[in-house]
Order: structure tokens, then C-alpha cells, then sequence
């Protein structure tokens, strides 16, 4: 009877213990680990629940990766906070992890994964981390040289296409996640997560768990690009600056075109209006100007957001197919300038 006793005792405890904790020496570390398992970030093997101080999140608008989908996550180690620092990216602290699985939603509403990316700020600085799912989601490496996978996923009606998929190598990341020399993140932008997510404000949601401070009351929000209630100049300026704005902006690696896609950027030449190429080339396709007021059709932009030829489409990287949306809605407002 005792000796029942003890076991039940001992089970008891075992069922009570604390879950592990985030392997933050793990994340600290100058290599990365071999598996994403091994972060701790998550609670199981197919990483669908999330440790202590893992909180998911959405964005306002999102970036298009060929019309993948996306779960978002934001580490931050216990006794630190992020902090609000104005509409642009929030002031995140050493040893936390932005986590974004990349898939494609199945029947049920999970995730048929496809990579993981965690970047990991470090003592100098952001490191991109791209881990590739096995067949059946039960583990993902880490693969820095990047990978091709030839992976089923759909277009924006929901038929299924075939995709050449391109894991980014850490090198690359940089094409995107660069601020001069430095890689930073690019999607939570306090502006961006100012907007309800699983029935709650982002931003209030990280507050209320300590994970961010400072969030003001009334902070500026970027639009839902997708809502019609919206301006559409404000609709399309949300999806430039998500979709382009991360290269296009003064210290980006497109800066040397002159045309700031970012939603500081004031209406005039410096969004594309009247605006000639820097190089002309195939990439204008015979037009003149990034943006004709009035015309879609003679103008750069939209003929580079419809391509889907390497060296003449935008973004050039992170997709194969056109957003037939977004691209519809950047023609749309450019035929309503006058």
C-alpha cells in the first residue's frame, strides 16, 4: 500500500513539473541548432504549441510568398521586454526570436509546413535560421545553404499549383531583411500589429502578457490592404510598404533607384508619380515611368508586379507567382489619379 502510495506521489509530481524551458543558451549560441527541437521554442515536435513567452501574432497586411500561409511567433526571455519605440519596428531586446512557419492550410485548417525562419537577436546582432519539415511535420532542420523543394501549394482562387519553392540560404535573407549593412526584421512594425488578431489587439495582447511596453494609447495602425472600408490610396500604400517598402526605402538595398515604396514616404516622385527609371532597360519594359497617373498600363510598377521573369519581377525574391490581387488593387489606384 506504502509503496502505491509512493507511486502515485511520484506520478503526481512528474505530471506537475514544469514544462522545459526555451533553450535560450541554445539561441545565444554562435552555431545554430541542428534542429528546430532543439530551440525549445516549442512544447511538441511538430511545433504547433508554443513555449511560456511564445505568443503568436498577425499583421495588418502581410507579405505574399506565393500566396503561402503563415504562422507567426515572437520570443521574448523571461525578465526582458520589447518596447514601443513609435509606428516602425518595436525595440526588441537580446536573446528573443521572431518565428514564422511557412505552409500551405490543409482541409482541417492546420499547417501543412514547408520551412520554418527564426531570426535571433544576438549580442551582434539579427541571425536568419531557415529550417526545412520532414514529409509528415514531425521535425525540421536547419538548412543555411537553403534548399529547393518542389511543393504543392494554390493561387489565389484556391487551385492547386505546383511550386518550386526556394528556401533561403542565410546570405540571402539579407536581400530582404537589410537596414545599410545590418539584417533586421521587416513584418512587426508596431503599425502593423496594431490590429486584432484571435479576437484581440496585438499589441494589446503582448502588453498584457509583458512581453512589449510603452504602447501608447490611439498608435498609429497600417490598413488591412483587403478592407474596402479603407481609402484606396491607403489600401495600395499598406501593400507597397509591406510587399516592397523593405528594399525600397533610403537605406535599403534598392535605394539607389530613388523610389521609396515605404509608407512614411510622401505622395510625389519618390513613390514612382512621374518618376523615369534610374537604368532603363527590360526591366521598364518600354515604359517611362514607375507610375502614370491614370495609366497601369504605362507604368513600371505594375509591369514588374505582374512578372514572373527572374530580373525583371518585383519583389525578385520570396515569390514565383503574381499576387493577381495586389496587383489588381495597385492598378486600381493608379487609374483613379487624376
Amino acid at each position: 500500500m506504502l509503496r502505491a502510495a509512493a507511486l502515485l506521489a511520484a506520478a503526481l509530481l512528474v505530471a506537475s513539473a514544469a514544462p522545459p524551458a526555451v533553450n535560450d543558451a541554445a539561441l545565444a549560441g554562435a552555431a545554430a541548432p541542428a534542429t528546430l527541437a532543439e530551440t525549445g521554442l516549442f512544447l511538441d515536435s511538430g511545433a504547433i504549441r508554443p513555449n511560456a513567452r511564445v505568443v503568436r501574432y498577425g499583421l495588418a497586411t502581410p507579405l505574399f510568398s506565393d500566396h503561402a500561409d503563415k504562422a507567426r511567433f515572437l520570443y521574448v526571455p523571461e525578465g526582458k521586454t520589447a518596447r514601443y519605440a513609435g509606428e516602425g519596428l518595436l525595440d526588441i531586446p537580446i536573446g528573443s526570436v521572431l518565428i514564422k512557419h511557412f505552409g500551405f492550410a490543409r482541409a482541417d485548417g492546420s499547417l501543412d509546413l514547408i520551412e520554418t525562419r527564426l531570426l535571433v537577436h544576438q549580442t551582434d546582432g539579427w541571425k536568419a535560421w531557415p529550417y526545412v519539415w520532414n514529409a509528415d511535420d514531425s521535425a525540421a532542420t536547419l538548412k543555411r545553404a537553403g534548399v529547393r523543394i518542389a511543393v504543392t501549394g494554390h493561387d489565389g482562387t484556391g487551385k492547386r499549383v505546383a511550386l518550386d519553392w526556394q528556401v533561403p540560404n542565410v546570405n540571402q535573407c539579407k536581400g530582404c531583411h537589410a537596414a545599410g549593412n545590418a539584417l533586421v526584421p521587416i513584418g512587426p512594425k508596431a503599425r502593423n500589429l496594431n490590429h486584432d488578431f484571435q479576437g484581440e489587439n496585438n499589441l494589446a495582447r503582448l502588453s498584457r502578457l509583458g512581453l512589449v511596453t510603452g504602447v501608447p494609447e490611439n498608435a498609429p495602425r497600417l490598413p488591412d490592404w483587403k478592407d474596402t472600408g479603407e481609402s484606396l490610396e491607403h489600401r495600395a500604400r499598406a501593400y507597397l510598404d509591406v510587399n516592397c517598402g523593405h528594399c525600397h526605402k533610403p537605406d535599403g538595398p534598392a535605394s539607389n533607384s530613388g523610389l521609396f515604396l515605404t509608407w512614411e514616404t510622401p505622395v510625389g516622385p519618390h513613390i514612382g508619380i512621374g518618376k523615369g527609371p534610374v537604368a532603363a532597360g527590360r526591366g521598364s519594359g518600354g515604359r517611362m515611368v514607375s507610375i502614370d497617373p491614370g495609366h497601369p498600363d504605362r507604368s513600371i510598377l505594375t509591369y514588374r508586379m505582374e512578372s514572373t521573369e527572374p530580373g525583371v519581377m518585383m519583389p525578385e525574391l520570396g515569390r514565383t507567382q503574381p499576387d493577381e490581387a495586389g496587383v489588381a488593387l495597385v492598378r486600381d489606384w493608379i487609374a483613379a489619379m487624376r
